[in-house]
């Protein structure tokens, strides 16, 4: 797991209930319990806290510890600087307890007096693993005065040693990290201990994966995804349209490719419309589509494109030469069915409904949550890429793990709102996510926007309701 997955965790979390406060009295729990069972009881400790969350893992901490311990803590920085109020509140439980000292150190001048010498075991909770480069003052001089006493007193970091992996860092025993050992992590000790996180969270797709989903980088138009969409044939041309009006609010620039005979009912100023001659796509568009992919980030291809032969021909011949990421969706799926191997050696997302899987792979998904995940991850793996299997939890899974979504209802059954879901996907690729995130956080925002829907329609609303509410499930995830 990666330091990111901590703040994913701990969003999804939230999510599900469980408070920060809860996380933070758990998480300093764990410490003192590691402590006493390292090195017993009646110890005279220091805790050196900072002022984020990391100084309030150590604020409970030393609450913890206090009970059977004599217990000092430092504060090193301005009170007022305290920035959680999780972290506030556990400070303030500190002040008011009169067998436990508290002093704040607000510079490095108080810092450098101290005088450690009577300290049995001396706990670092001065930085997280939020933290960049080398450690600033005062919190630097407190690393340094730490350091001087390796050796002489036990040495226990809260999460990770502080200052890591910079070079100025607090040398400790160990480091009591919490939950998992994170990859990010070498050359120190770690012990690591539960914090109360259910084991839903492995799985389970939340806010928390949206908000790294959406981050963006450019400022300048088209260097926050550029999304190109093929579908549309005689008999549809709404739901190209659908998915390229999710994806719209999502990415800066989205070309909706069709044939020129649906295309001609397509008017909407956020497209840029691409059409091509004739009814249906045939083999001989595959070259012109592959250079308009040339100037995309992703492809969404199969919407109402139909299931002419010739199309079908024309589908597994552009995703064979396709380099560009891709999302397959309805009617692509079945032309891609007829011949899978011309996925070899792709990125993509299949998203199948349980029909289109049977079609795939040869049998409907059965069985529980799990069963499922583990049926999803077995056919990933098989085909070399990321599938989302549609249904009232939504599956998905790169052939290493699988995650769920539980967001959306009943009325998202409606016609279309398969082809948002495509769209939202497909936008997300665009944006850079690895196919995995993609295709998860699309579920997670596609049954967001449905959700919202049904809060104001009830039960009946279309596809289109539910694109419209794309911004609205994206200002909710970024304000959550």
């Amino acid at each position: 797991m990666r330091i990111e997955d901590v703040y994913v965790w701990d969003i999804n979390a939230r999510w599900l209930g469980i408070s920060p406060l809860q996380l933070m009295e758990n998480a300093g729990a764990g410490v003192a319990r590691t402590i006493e069972e390292r090195f017993g009881r009646n110890l005279r400790i220091a805790v050196f806290s900072g002022t984020g969350n990391n100084g309030g893992d150590g604020f409970v901490a030393a609450r913890h510890l206090s009970f059977d311990n004599d217990v000092t803590v430092f504060l090193v920085g301005d009170e007022a600087k305290i920035r959680s109020e999780e972290a506030r509140h556990n400070w303030e439980i500190l002040k008011g307890l009169d067998l436990l000292k508290v002093k704040v150190l607000k510079d490095s001048s108080y810092v450098k007096a101290l005088d450690l010498s009577n300290f049995d075991v001396i706990v670092d909770a001065l930085l997280g693993a939020g933290t960049r480069g080398e450690p600033r003052e005062p919190v630097r001089s407190a690393i340094e005065k730490i350091n001087e006493y390796a050796g002489r007193a036990k040495i226990v970091s809260v999460d990770l040693p502080s200052g890591y992996p910079s070079k100025v860092r607090v040398r400790a025993d160990f480091a009591v990290t919490f939950q998992w050992d994170k990859e990010e992590y070498k050359d120190f000790e770690r012990v690591v201990v539960k914090i109360g996180y259910p084991r839903e969270l492995h799985h389970l797709v939340g806010p928390g994966d949206a908000k790294f989903a959406l981050r963006k980088g450019g400022e300048h138009k088209g260097q926050n995804g550029r999304l190109l969409i093929i579908g549309g044939s005689e008999d549809y041309f709404g739901a190209p349209y659908l998915a390229g009006k999710a994806a719209s609010y999502l990415v800066d620039l989205v070309h909706l490719a069709m044939p020129e005979y649906p295309a001609m009912r397509i008017s909407d100023p956020d497209l840029i419309l691409r059409p091509f001659e004739g009814k249906n796509f045939r083999k001989e568009h595959v070259d012109s589509l592959l250079k308009l992919a040339q100037k995309v980030d992703a492809i969404v291809i199969g919407p109402g494109i139909g299931l002419n032969e010739e199309t079908k021909e024309f589908v597994r011949a552009f995703v064979s030469r396709c380099e560009r990421p891709l999302v397959i969706d309805a009617d692509g799926l079945k032309a891609i069915a007829e011949n899978p191997g011309v996925l070899e050696g792709k990125t993509f997302v299949l998203t199948p409904h349980a029909g289109e899987f049977k079609l795939l792979f040869g049998f409907k998904p059965g069985g529980d949550l799990e069963g499922k995940g583990e049926l999803v991850r077995e056919k990933a793996e098989e085909m070399g890429g990321v599938i989302l299997l549609k249904g009232p939890y939504d599956i998905v899974s790169d052939g290493r793990t699988w995650k769920y979504n539980k967001t959306g209802n009943r009325g998202m059954t409606t016609g279309g709102t398969g082809d948002v879901l495509a769209g939202i996907v497909g936008a997300l690729l665009a944006l850079g996510n690895e196919p995995l995130r993609a295709a998860s956080v699309g579920a997670f925002l596609n049954g967001l926007a449905g959700d919202m829907a049904k809060e104001e329609l009830g039960e009946n609303f279309t596809a289109l309701e539910v694109a419209r509410r794309i911004p609205r499930a994206v200002k909710w995830v970024e304000e959550f």
